[in-house]
């Protein structure tokens, strides 16, 4: 009776909730390659994004689908700068800690990137959208941004940019109505927390070596 029951739940679904559950999928399974440093990261990421861009315009979340439009074209500057390698064949980006003048520039991109999206969210939120949270949607979206960014570049700090992201995105999509991508966000805080071990591990031993 419960495999039936689960059949008609999900014969029922709709377009929104089939489209929720493949990008919540992808997300994942691109979040893990990576932490793996998988190159698989950002074409299996391309195919979230999309997804999240379409269902953020749906829920009112216009700070989520400038971040996941931003992810997109980040995405295939990543998948890029990740396969480049030098004259002697060697991969050109590898895994490394950012210097005191790459934090300086991630806090200031940050800052601004909040300002920008906060106060335009604020407009919107008064004109069109009432349940726009700026300020949640703000920190969500500036810290990603600042992820993605670092990531196509393979600073150990953007996962710590992501734990962010991760953290304000769990609440602010469950308020909305989302529950199955708070769930997600969820998943997502845990793999932002290995990656964040993984890439760690790594930048050390290069260093070493």
């Amino acid at each position: 009776m419960g495999n039936l029951d689960f059949t008609y739940h999900i014969l029922i679904m709709s377009p929104l909730e089939i489209l929720e559950i493949i990008a919540v999928i992808s997300g994942i399974a691109s979040v893990w390659f990576s932490s793996k440093e998988s190159i698989w990261v950002y074409p299996i990421g391309l195919f979230n994004t999309v997804i999240y861009i379409y269902l953020s315009f749906k829920g009112d979340l216009f700070g989520e689908a400038s971040v996941n439009l931003f992810y997109t074209i980040m995405s295939i500057y990543g998948w890029y700068n990740w396969l480049r390698r030098g004259k002697d064949h060697q991969l050109v980006v590898n895994i490394s800690y950012s210097s005191k003048v790459d934090w300086a520039a991630q806090l200031l991109f940050f800052i601004s990137v909040f300002l920008v999206i906060y106060f335009s969210l604020s407009f919107i939120k008064t004109a069109f959208a009432p349940g726009t949270i700026p300020w949640a949607d703000g920190i969500a979206s500036a810290s990603a941004f600042t992820a993605m960014w670092l990531m196509t570049r393979k600073k150990v700090e953007s996962w710590i940019w992501w734990l962010v992201t991760n953290i304000i995105s769990i609440p602010l999509f469950y308020v909305k109505g989302y529950t199955l991508t708070a769930i997600y966000y969820s998943v997502l805080l845990v793999l932002a927390v290995v990656g964040l071990k993984e890439w760690r591990k790594k930048a050390n031993e290069q260093s070493i070596s």
